[in-house]
């Protein structure tokens, strides 16, 4: 496994939140140092959780940090799932950020996908599935 993560791609709106996914406490740690922010709170807010979005703003805009803690029997369609499910508070972040209160259905669901589409590649990449 690579352990390393690195900021995706901006591509669901001009201009997108920063967004990386961690895998790790120490990612998740590093991730907001780059930032120069403490972390807030646990990496994976609950012990019932398996992935958790953290946001923060710095100077050059807003920061999504993603990050997952599959357990080893997580399939591909469970991983999906998590990721799915962080890309939709990912897109309602961004929204609020922005003080947008109705966007389009068609520009959400393109949103949600391009989300979704960076952190399973990046997942991908990671880890091999």
């Amino acid at each position: 496994m690579k352990t390393t993560f690195k900021w995706l791609g901006r591509n669901i709106a001009a201009p997108g939140p920063y967004l990386c996914l961690c895998l790790s406490e120490a990612e998740y740690k590093r991730a907001f140092k780059h930032c120069k922010e403490a972390p807030v709170g646990p990496w994976i807010t609950t012990p019932q959780a398996n992935a958790t979005a953290h946001f923060l703003t710095a100077p050059s805009g807003l920061c999504a940090v993603v990050c997952i803690n599959p357990l080893k029997n997580s399939t591909g369609i469970e991983i999906a799932g998590l990721l799915v499910h962080e890309s939709v508070h990912v897109w309602q972040e961004w929204c609020s950020y922005y003080g947008e209160t109705t966007p389009a259905s068609e520009q959400e669901a393109y949103a949600v996908q391009a989300i979704s589409q960076e952190l399973m590649k990046e997942y991908a990449r990671r880890v091999a599935v």
